[in-house]
């Protein structure tokens, strides 16, 4: 691994399982995944699943079991959100385009929020401060433990 936190090869995913990374603070392992609580966001209750396995770019390479396994633990993840949070809605956005590696973003949704009426705006979201987004994270990951 680099000093940067990259892989030889470019992906900064794949071996690079510290417990608080520039993105978030881990708040769970599970079997195939680590999901990370999110540093910025628009909303409460962000968090990003990432894939444990080898490197994977798509769900498609993944085998039928990984994919289960790998598909439950989003689901974990985004029932912890809910009981959190109390989003009367939980968005699951899957993409790979800056990032090629197996992650699924998982966001609260609130009536409110930035993108009301429809998807979170695209320019970087605002840094949460350190007391709430600790406090937050704490929660989140004694409810997935």
């Amino acid at each position: 691994m680099r000093a940067d936190g990259t892989e030889q090869g470019g992906c900064r995913w794949c071996g690079d399982r510290r417990d608080e990374t520039e993105f978030g603070l881990r708040v769970w392992s599970g079997r195939v995944t680590d999901a990370y609580f999110a540093r910025r966001a628009f909303v409460r209750g962000y968090a990003i699943v990432v894939w444990r396995g080898r490197h994977v770019a798509e769900p498609i390479d993944l085998s039928p079991v990984e994919s289960d396994l790998y598909h439950r633990e989003v689901l974990t993840v985004a029932r912890a959100i809910r009981d959190c949070f109390r989003p009367p809605k939980i968005d699951y956005l899957t993409l790979g385009d800056r990032e090629s590696h197996l992650h699924t973003h998982v966001t609260a949704r609130y009536p409110d929020d930035a993108g009301a009426d429809g998807p979170l705006p695209a320019h970087e979201a605002p840094l949460l401060t350190e007391e709430s987004w600790r406090t937050d994270a704490a929660a989140l990951k004694t409810l997935l433990t």
